[in-house]
């Protein structure tokens, strides 16, 4: 018989760039009896932010979560980090937006109701109805929150409340074709993801495919 998978967690972090970060974490963990398993780092040069993602299990008598978390605020204060300390085991409670094209969607409810997106999707929220019977099929929510130019504030506010309403810990904009406003993008930072082709940042709206070769 296979040997039972040990519980994961993750350590998200980011930080000022200077020596000893990843010493000071790797350090923290032994220290802690848990083993890396997994670990990732990123140098933003231009920003002076370093990025790393470290997942690890238990390996002897490590602490409970929380017990960890307030032992390695330490090391977060010295290194002045914005962090988070995840258990892999609890799936994060997901909402889904889209617009006309489904592809996308189709993707993740498929991967989700087959066992393979360890996520609780609880609603799919749309400014348009195309996609509503196809969502209510797959036996989840359907939110319609129309936007027009004049009432987009309006429906964002509307979206933040759904969001709170269903205690979401993270968005999915799965080809929403809507530009977030910077308030929007406030108060989502750090608990969302837009799939898209990679122009979109640097070529916002429509077409953005064929904007780097026209723009000029």
């Amino acid at each position: 018989m296979p040997p039972i998978p040990k519980p994961r967690y993750t350590l998200i972090l980011k930080c000022p760039d200077r020596k000893g970060v990843v010493a000071a974490v790797s350090s923290f963990l032994a220290d802690n009896d848990a083993s890396i398993v997994e670990s990732n780092h990123f140098n933003d040069g231009l920003a002076g932010q370093f990025y790393m993602r470290t997942v690890f299990h238990a390996e002897g008598d490590m602490p409970e979560a929380e017990a960890l978390k307030q032992g390695f605020e330490l090391i977060a204060h010295r290194f002045h980090m914005t962090w988070s300390l995840h258990d892999n085991q609890m799936k994060p409670r997901v909402l889904l937006a889209v617009s006309k094209f489904g592809h996308c969607l189709f993707d993740l409810l498929h991967r989700w109701r087959a066992g393979l997106l360890p996520a609780e999707v609880v609603g799919v929220v749309s400014n348009h109805e195309d996609l509503r019977s196809f969502v209510e099929w797959s036996g989840v929510p359907f939110h319609y929150l129309p936007i027009t130019a004049a009432t987009k504030s309006e429906q964002e506010g509307q979206f933040l409340s759904l969001i709170k309403e269903l205690g979401v810990d993270l968005v999915v904009l799965a080809r929403y074709m809507q530009i977030l406003s910077p308030q929007m993008c406030e108060a989502l930072a750090g608990r969302c993801i837009n799939i898209h082709h990679s122009f979109l940042p640097g070529f916002k709206g429509a077409k953005p495919i064929t904007r780097p070769m026209t723009a000029g």
